[in-house]
């Protein structure tokens, strides 16, 4: 019995069956369109960059369950047992929500892992479309659909998740509740109108769990370093800063999605653990609930623009990922932690240029560190 949970974030763009999804990449194949397109723009480029990588697997349909039952098959060979899927509301509905449903519950083996869901409820603008996405730099990415939603909205979401994912057998629980993260908090507040009504949801999405059957609900933040958040609801004036945002919604744990939110990325991957590790001190040391650690495998998100985006991770090989994975396993063995969780980003952030998945430049290399390390010796 593996002694760790390795839970790795899934950005579910990588298919063609979310019909929505082809304003942003209208080949129908997701945002594999984006990868495969990268040697066409390096013109655009400085001469001594380059991106000079493929899937070993190919642009697989992450949404087929006989696709995701090979890929089950290969997270828990290497260690990783739990998957944290990227999950999205926009325009009152569902969006890329094929790949969790679809693909990894449709899949015969899919009891190997656990499973839980990160609402991302950021807004959505050009990013994700190379035709457009440049207007971000230039201050003029439209959002196509915004995060943020009201009370009524949160209750369709929160039934939605309870009833279609809560239940199932293999979602991942910590002292038996069910886990939900939360992405962005101020998106979260200004939706609900300020932060007394966005307790109050939470305390009701709380209620309706232990409705539904369940002893409770395990509420985890996403943290971005310590910074100040609007709380106003409002373009007002009522901030708090994160390590006071959590007590006050009453979030019961914290983890971290990307470095990158609260690292200068632009420098070699050594250089940056260290920031890293004092982060994790730091949130141990201000937080009054559990901080569970991150590992991300890079930076590189100049695969979605045409012009060249100065912020690049080096030298981030699977030696030096490794090297940061024993690290959050120190971190987890020197505390008493609720559970023995670890979140890496990520499986498939392709375009982010973080992820597991094999490819023509490392191989099999992230998997291979994170089965030397948490697998070897279960």
């Amino acid at each position: 019995m593996q002694n760790y949970d390795i839970a790795a974030y899934i950005w579910p763009s990588y298919t063609g069956k979310e019909f929505r999804a082809r304003q942003f990449w209208p080949d129908g194949i997701g945002e594999w369109q984006t990868v495969m397109s990268v040697p066409s723009r390096m013109p655009s480029k400085p001469a001594d960059y380059e991106w000079d990588r493929k899937p070993l697997w190919g642009c697989c349909d992450e949404a087929d369950p006989k696709v995701m039952e090979m890929q089950i098959d290969e997270a828990v060979r290497h260690g990783v047992n739990v998957f944290i899927y990227d999950w999205y509301w926009y325009d009152r509905r569902p969006f890329l929500e094929q790949c969790l449903d679809e693909g990894f519950l449709g899949a015969s083996n899919n009891e190997k892992m656990k499973f839980y869901i990160m609402w991302a409820n950021h807004d959505a603008g050009y990013t994700w479309d190379v035709r457009l996405s440049d207007l971000l730099w230039r201050g003029q990415d439209p959002n196509v659909w915004l995060g943020a939603v009201d009370r009524h909205e949160f209750e369709i979401v929160a039934h939605r998740i309870i009833e279609k994912y809560f239940s199932r057998p293999n979602y991942y629980k910590i002292n038996g509740k069910p886990l939900f993260m939360i992405y962005d908090v101020d998106n979260l507040v200004k939706g609900l109108g300020g932060i007394e009504a966005t307790k109050d949801a939470l305390e009701w999405f709380r209620a309706e769990t232990v409705k539904a059957g369940h002893p409770g609900l395990e509420l985890q933040l996403t943290g971005w370093g310590e910074r100040m958040n609007n709380m106003s609801g409002v373009d007002g004036n009522k901030y708090l800063s994160t390590k006071e945002v959590v007590p006050a919604l009453g979030f019961d744990s914290v983890t971290n999605y990307q470095f990158v939110h609260f690292c200068n990325m632009n420098r070699d991957y050594a250089d940056i653990l260290p920031e890293v590790y004092a982060e994790w001190a730091r949130m141990d040391r201000d937080y009054t609930v559990p901080f569970y650690p991150h590992v991300s495998i890079g930076w590189d998100n100049n695969p979605r623009f045409r012009s060249f985006v100065p912020n690049v991770c080096m030298n981030n090989t699977p030696e030096m990922f490794e090297q940061a994975l024993i690290k959050a396993k120190e971190y987890v063995d020197s505390h008493n932690l609720p559970a023995p969780l670890i979140t890496i980003n990520s499986w498939n952030e392709w375009t982010e240029t973080s992820y597991l998945e094999p490819d023509t430049k490392y191989g099999y290399g992230y998997l291979e560190a994170i089965r030397r390390v948490f697998a070897e010796k279960a």
